[in-house]
């Protein structure tokens, strides 16, 4: 809400990602669940990307306790993004997955989520501190370990690199046919492909679209994100 009426938005820093380093014309999708045609629109797009959001994917949809009081939830997203997911991986549409959509391919495919990782024995404080200015939130906090054969070693070229980390939410159980390609220091997962997804389909929980150009592996996340909407594009 914004005052008194409902908004449909989405940070600037996602767009600008995809049409300065993906290549591709930016669209935003509202939030309307089964009104806006869930078949059409994967007709109509060459690639999804799922961003990030100050909202949680509300924990019924994994069976998980109930939230914490003051926890932001967005239902309509909900119920747009959890059905798309499966329908545009089965029909071969590229996705890519950040922080909240990550979670949220992940609750999709049947996994489940830690709605306070800070809280949980053995895992790091993986949040940012919101008193600092935009460019420490943002800033690299912590390493993650590629995994050996995923694409993001591939994109990377290293067993490890740093990222950014601002998130209070995270997997838990990894859902059907998701595998790993990232874990942090403390084994939290922080990036997965679909296994079988017949295009390109994988998710990060940091948020490799803040000043995407100045980051290699961000920018050939970017760039391959692109080139298989493109693919889809000229297929069709």
């Amino acid at each position: 809400m914004i005052g008194p009426q409902p908004f449909h938005a989405a940070a600037e820093k996602y767009a600008r990602a995809l049409l300065d380093v993906a290549d591709a014309l930016p669209v935003l999708i509202p939030p309307l669940a089964e009104a806006l045609g869930f078949e059409t629109l994967i007709e109509r797009l060459d690639g999804l990307l799922f961003t990030g959001s100050p909202s949680n994917v509300e924990p019924h949809h994994y069976a998980g306790p109930p939230s914490a009081p003051g926890t932001l939830h967005d239902p309509d997203r909900d119920a747009t993004t959890l059905p798309l997911i499966r329908k545009a991986v089965a029909h071969g549409v590229p996705i890519l997955g950040i922080c909240r959509g990550f979670q949220e391919i992940n609750v999709a495919f049947g996994g489940s989520l830690y709605q306070r990782v800070h809280e949980v024995p053995g895992h790091l404080d993986h949040r940012d501190d919101e008193t600092q200015p935009i460019e420490v939130q943002y800033g690299a906090a912590h390493e993650v370990t590629l995994e050996p054969d995923g694409l993001l070693r591939e994109f990377a070229g290293v067993e490890r690199v740093r990222v950014n980390s601002l998130h209070w939410q995270g997997i838990e159980r990894l859902g059907g046919g998701l595998v790993v390609e990232a874990r942090a220091t403390d084994g939290l997962i922080e990036a997965f492909r679909v296994a079988a997804a017949p295009g390109f389909a994988l998710a990060v929980q940091w948020h490799p679209e803040w000043k995407a150009r100045e980051t290699p592996l961000s920018r050939a996340l970017f760039a391959a994100f692109g080139a298989a909407c493109r693919a889809r594009s000229r297929a069709h």
